[in-house]
């Protein structure tokens, strides 16, 4: 064995394999290929891929969707008198406000679906991995399976639109964030269905194009003569005793994919720089923007589901702690622009109605209450009775009880709002709650996935709705 094979089988070591996306669990690993089982009729789609706008963090719907009555700063105010620190604005449809800080988004109001009433599950102490997990997944943590993402999921239900470029595309999150990277990690996977349905993670939409090429210093040669050792260990080495046939053929299909798109004008997707500069200008206000536009761009490629994240990283972006309403306007900077630019070149290209755009956070936040009336968990931020500094301003707390998703495209309807929340605290959901299994049975349902379609893992079905139980919201859809 030469140097270069004994440092692949090094790193593919037991250890090793089992860190990547690929062993995200010994069971995943060793299982069968997971069976699809015969579920109910299968509704016609609506949508043929997916972009999720992920606000990692806990967005505050107060903030930003569903405003409230607004109490400008000022030291000596009860901080239970503070229910919104921006004021509400107009939007193009008649019938629905939003926050101060979203005047682009404001104006393509009229082609989305506003739900105010998403509620996050009550699990307990309220951990952002947890509920990120649940969102992501369907299933709330710990699970004795490898659960896949939503993504892995429906690229391996509705297979890819292009084979020439990765059916999912996941954009801005950053790994390697120390205590909260293997919390990140269980989601990313595709889990039992096999790594070939897994994320293409790009952390940086800036380095996009060098993802897509050989790394320069190894050159051809090298590079492929890598590759036929990586396939070698694959099918030959006793290493691999710890991953079943199907692992491993899963694994040769997610290369023979990566080799497809190395030398596909696919490829120019990733490319930010053949932008127009114009075009590119209004969504270079950072690693977020340059996200949008690449989702844009996979999209229009042939990409399945794309997931752009302002990227959770514990106590900053939406993860607001403390100085709740300046963090609230750096994101809605942020934000602004970019979505609202998605979905006008979406639609100028005829791709918005065949996509569904979603615009989503694990829950909403509330200044006073963590959790929910009736069901209050443990504070995890320190706000005085009474406001004495700005840091004090805004919305502090993980709140349950309601929160907000936006969608656009893909057939739903165009400047709608569904459900109803309290004018005045708790802004508790008072009409159409949507529970998690509910909004993932009609995110499915527009991509023509009925809410009971399972895969045999196991011997045990798994459901794309926890148990089967997701409901369709009709009135969500034109």
């Amino acid at each position: 064995m030469n140097r270069e094979e004994k440092l692949i089988s090094a790193r593919m070591s037991r250890r090793g394999f089992m860190g990547t996306t690929a062993g995200a669990t010994l069971a995943a690993l060793t299982a069968a290929e997971p069976q699809l089982l015969r579920a109910s009729t299968a509704p016609k789609p609506t949508a043929d891929s997916i972009i999720v706008i992920w606000m990692a963090g806990g967005m505050a719907q107060t903030e930003t969707w569903d405003p409230k009555r607004y109490t400008p700063f000022e030291p000596g105010v009860r901080t239970d008198r503070v229910l919104s620190t921006f004021p509400s604005i107009d939007t193009v449809v008649d019938n629905i406000k939003i926050s101060q800080g979203l005047e682009r988004v404001a104006k393509v109001m009229d082609r989305a679906t506003l739900i105010r009433t998403f509620q996050a599950a009550d699990l307990g102490f309220i951990l952002h991995s947890r509920h990120q997990y649940h969102w992501h997944t369907g299933y709330i943590p710990p699970q004795p399976m490898a659960v896949p993402h939503l993504g892995s999921v429906i690229t391996k239900i509705l297979g890819p639109r292009n084979d020439t470029v990765p059916p999912f595309v996941a954009v801005g999150q950053n790994l390697e964030i120390g205590a909260e990277s293997a919390a990140l990690k269980s989601f990313h996977t595709a889990g039992f269905l096999g790594t070939e349905y897994g994320p293409f993670l790009i952390a940086d939409p800036a380095d996009a194009t060098a993802a897509v090429r050989p790394p320069a210093e190894l050159g051809d040669a090298r590079f492929h003569s890598r590759r036929k050792l990586y396939e070698k260990f694959l099918k030959d080495e006793p290493v691999y005793e710890y991953g079943g046939d199907f692992q491993r053929q899963s694994l040769l299909r997610s290369m023979d994919a990566a080799d497809r798109l190395l030398t596909s004008p696919s490829a120019k997707a990733f490319d930010l720089s053949l932008e127009p500069k114009k075009s590119f200008d209004i969504y270079n206000n950072g690693r977020f923007g340059q996200a949008c536009l690449l989702a844009r761009r996979l999209v229009e490629a042939g990409t399945r589901y794309v997931e752009v994240t302002t990227e959770y990283i514990p106590f900053r972006y939406w993860d607001s702690h403390e100085s709740g309403h300046e963090r609230a306007e750096m994101m809605k900077r942020q934000i602004d622009a970019p979505v609202a630019q998605l979905i006008l070149d979406l639609e100028e290209r005829g791709l918005l109605n065949r996509t569904l755009v979603v615009l989503a956070s694990e829950f909403g936040r509330d200044a006073i209450t963590e959790g929910k009336v009736g069901k209050e968990v443990k504070d995890q931020a320190k706000t005085p009775d009474v406001m004495t500094l700005p840091k004090h301003y805004g919305m502090h707390r993980h709140f349950t009880a309601a929160g907000s998703v936006v969608m656009f495209g893909g057939g739903v309807k165009k400047g709608f709002v569904y459900g109803k929340t309290a004018d005045e605290r708790p802004c508790t959901t008072i009409e159409n709650p949507v529970p998690m299994e509910d909004l993932h049975a009609s995110m499915y349902h527009a991509l023509g996935i009925p809410p009971d379609h399972a895969f045999l893992f196991e011997k045990r079905p798994v459901y794309v709705t926890k148990d089967a139980k997701g409901k369709v919201i009709p009135d969500l859809f034109a």
